[in-house]
């Protein structure tokens, strides 16, 4: 599904260039879920974007679904970000005065918007949110708005689901909730999911964890069943 050919981005900042990628190479299967890990200043955000589509890379090749994006136009990288691709941030990014189903029917204004109500009402359904619909997000909990913003990337039914630090703002037992419906994404449905984290906990419920490190990734491993059996019982972050 996804094919990075020595993949490089460079900022400039007046005359000082800053290497944010240098020289990556990565393929990810479709169905895959992996999760892309690193400290502050590793890439791995810059990775995030343009994997997303919202960012092209300075130099090499980025072919999704055989497709070189890294080279097209603003328009046509809004529309495979549209048709393709489900975004869940750390923040939530939700809409405080719209309800929970209506913060998840937004994508479907735009583009092919058919039958919104009821795709957004399957979409929370979808992750366990059927009774909390008509609830505003300053009703829910951290964790029940993660949902909601679970379910608004699922509403267009992408192929490729990002997740940038999903868990960064839940406690204990949440964090473990949208591990499980993550999983359950992809394991059921067949989702190719990638979670961008600087958690160890969270990365060991992925299939394949990618570490980067100064714009360069420095380990691609599998996790063994018996981590990803174990992921959410080594959930034991501190409660917020």
């Amino acid at each position: 599904m996804i094919e990075l050919q020595n993949l490089t981005k460079v900022y400039r900042m007046g005359n000082i260039e800053v290497p944010a990628l240098r020289g990556v190479t990565l393929s990810i299967n479709t169905s895959e879920m992996v999760a892309i890990m690193g400290a502050s200043g590793s890439g791995k955000s810059t990775m995030m974007n343009i994997l997303g589509c919202l960012d092209v890379p300075t130099s090499g090749q980025y072919l999704l679904d055989g497709e070189d994006v890294g080279r097209l136009a603003d328009d046509r990288l809004a529309e495979i970000r549209n048709r393709k691709i489900g975004f869940v941030f750390q923040t939530y990014h939700l809409l405080p005065r719209l309800t929970a189903l209506a913060n998840v029917e937004m994508p479907l204004l735009y583009g092919n918007g058919q039958n919104r109500r009821q795709r957004a009402m399957d979409a929370l359904k979808k992750v366990g949110l059927a009774d909390r619909m008509n609830h505003r997000p300053a009703e829910l909990s951290g964790g029940q708005q993660q949902r909601v913003g679970i379910a608004r990337a699922l509403v267009k039914d992408p192929t490729l689901l990002l997740a940038d630090e999903p868990t960064g703002n839940l406690d204990t037992q949440s964090s473990e909730d949208i591990v499980k419906i993550l999983q359950g994404l992809n394991h059921q449905e067949g989702l190719t999911v990638i979670i961008i984290t600087h958690e160890a906990d969270i990365a060991t419920a992925t299939r394949r964890i990618i570490s980067m490190r100064d714009g360069q990734i420095i380990e691609d491993r599998p996790v063994s069943e018996a981590g990803l059996s174990l992921a959410a019982a080594s959930l034991g972050r501190p409660t917020i």
